[in-house]
């Protein structure tokens, strides 16, 4: 069958349906999503033209001018796009898992296009670029996003809040802090806080034995905003740069170190490449991370999507439980990169009263940070009074 149309149709129709050549620079990529956009509304286009054509091949009637065009196009996925804190390599274990499964599970209704760290927006940006819609949803810990939550200072590592990983979940679970941080980002507007989970403890990987105090002065440390306000008390100087300079940073000398993970992180990223030594004293036992979404694209997921979400978060917090847990003590005992050094305990003590002091600080910055000073207070006090296992 041969179809003839009109020569202006013939162009029209292949004008909008031709895509332009994809960009393979990440921060183009909002460029190309609306290209993928136009396409998916001009491809039905010219094949509702070429489908006219052929019925009036056959000697059917030509509709009518004003007769309405029936679709028979699938309806069009949900398509979300979600940038986490971490790298790519870090991504492999922290993220990517959960979201291809959810890709998987949800058979074509929902589509989430995964992105890792910088790679849309500098991580600093990211609340601004979730709170506008730029991005549908993001993984990181409130601090490093610049949120203005008056709970954001807790996120990642607030000092000595934890001890082990499953601290955050039953904090979150069984001692209100889910409640208590769905209502902070009510009160900010924009942004749905969807779920909370522990990542690593908060360790020293420097290029120079850490064996005291005296030792952490002026070295130059990545790490994360409150983490750093903290260590800065003990002559750190805190460093901020794009996640993916970090390793070479400390190839250069630029940076002396980094506090932002535990040792399983600094094998798997690199970065046990570019230091010596690693502290196994922490100023946190697990760091705090969330899943957020813009609220009006989480609000236009249908309810059995949402759910599904919901449980790929639960998974991933599975995963880096284990994850962590395993990689921690293998690489302390097995790992051949980093040699382990250590402060005194007695002299170690002088930062966890310092810690004591920080807290109330921060208690005195709003009612709510006040309420999770108190949580924290009391949530330690009962694991230390209940001992073994729970506390040493």
């Amino acid at each position: 069958m041969h179809c003839h149309l009109p020569q202006e149709e013939v162009i029209e129709a292949q004008t909008r349906a031709a895509p332009e050549v994809e960009s393979e620079t990440p921060r183009q990529d909002r460029r190309r999503f609306l290209q993928k956009a136009g396409l998916t509304v001009a491809a039905p286009m010219l094949a509702g033209v070429l489908a006219g054509c052929g019925k009036r091949e056959e000697g059917a009637a030509a509709p009518a001018p004003d007769a309405p065009a029936v679709s028979t196009a699938k309806k069009t996925a949900i398509k979300w796009r979600m940038q986490t804190y971490a790298g790519a390599a870090l991504g492999e274990h922290v993220i990517k898992p959960a979201i291809d499964a959810f890709n998987k599970a949800a058979n074509g209704e929902m589509v989430i296009e995964l992105f890792y760290a910088d790679q849309l927006v500098p991580t600093s940006e990211l609340f601004r670029a979730l709170q506008s819609g730029t991005i549908d949803a993001v993984q990181s810990d409130d601090d490093s996003i610049a949120s203005p939550a008056d709970v954001a200072v807790f996120g990642g590592y607030f000092p000595f809040a934890t001890r082990y990983s499953l601290d955050v979940p039953t904090l979150f679970a069984q001692f209100g802090l889910d409640k208590i941080w769905a209502e902070s980002y009510a009160e900010v507007g924009g942004v749905t806080w969807l779920s909370a989970g522990a990542w690593d403890p908060c360790h020293f990987a420097t290029k120079t034995p850490i064996n005291s105090l005296a030792d952490l002065k002026d070295k130059k440390v990545f790490t994360f905003p409150t983490a750093g306000r903290f260590l800065s008390r003990f002559g750190v100087v805190p460093v901020t740069l794009p996640w993916e300079d970090i390793e070479m940073a400390l190839r250069t000398g630029e940076l002396d170190g980094v506090a932002w993970s535990g040792i399983t992180e600094d094998y798997t990223v690199g970065w046990a490449d570019g230091t010596n030594y690693f502290l196994t004293n922490n100023i946190s036992g697990a760091w705090i991370g969330s899943f957020f979404a813009n609220t009006k694209a989480w609000e236009a997921v249908p309810e059995h999507l949402q759910t599904l979400f919901r449980l790929c978060m639960d998974s991933s917090h599975y995963y880096r439980q284990y994850w962590y847990w395993g990689g921690e003590a293998k690489l302390r005992t097995e790992g051949t990169k980093l040699k382990l050094t250590s402060i005194p305990d007695a002299e170690w003590a002088t930062v966890e009263q310092e810690a004591v002091k920080f807290w109330d600080e921060i208690a005195k910055t709003s009612p709510r940070a006040a309420k999770v000073v108190e949580i924290f207070r009391g949530y330690n006090a009962m694991m230390q009074k209940a001992g073994k296992p729970y506390r040493y």
